[in-house]
């Protein structure tokens, strides 16, 4: 086969058995369809990244601010607190009641020891006037 050149023109003519054209017609739609369903596949992964990046920043937020209080309370942790404050309030009035309970504990000791004493000093007493009766012949 002599070396020609190709000469390609508007009126030139392709003869190519039917076959090749649909198989070629075929892997140009297979080609685009694998083209269009890779980039839908990276859309979704990138649209999902998004999302989870988005999720993360507001779970740093709210694992951050939540402890701190910064986020507010739940109504059940505001009645706790209310109860935790109440009995705040009753140990204290408990605490003043024993702390007035040991004055008196002290005080009846105290009172305890002067009764014994005047106890004694009653018998002591008597004993000297009946060892005075006694003596004057009663």
């Amino acid at each position: 086969m002599p070396d020609k050149p190709l000469r390609i023109s508007e009126s030139a003519a392709v003869q190519m058995p039917m076959k090749t054209v649909v198989s070629l017609i075929t892997l140009v739609a297979i080609g685009t369809w694998a083209f269009f369903g890779i980039q839908e596949k990276l859309n979704q992964h990138s649209t999902q990244l998004e999302i989870m990046d988005k999720d993360l920043v507001m779970n740093t937020e709210f694992r951050i601010k939540w402890p701190r209080g910064l986020l507010g309370s739940l109504p059940d942790d505001a009645s706790q607190f209310m109860l935790i404050e109440d009995l705040y309030k009753q140990v204290e009035k408990i605490q003043v009641t024993v702390d007035g309970m040991m004055h008196n504990k002290v005080n009846i000791e105290f009172l305890q020891t002067q009764v014994e004493k005047m106890a004694e000093n009653i018998e002591k007493l008597k004993d000297g006037q009946r060892s005075l009766e006694y003596t004057n012949g009663r």
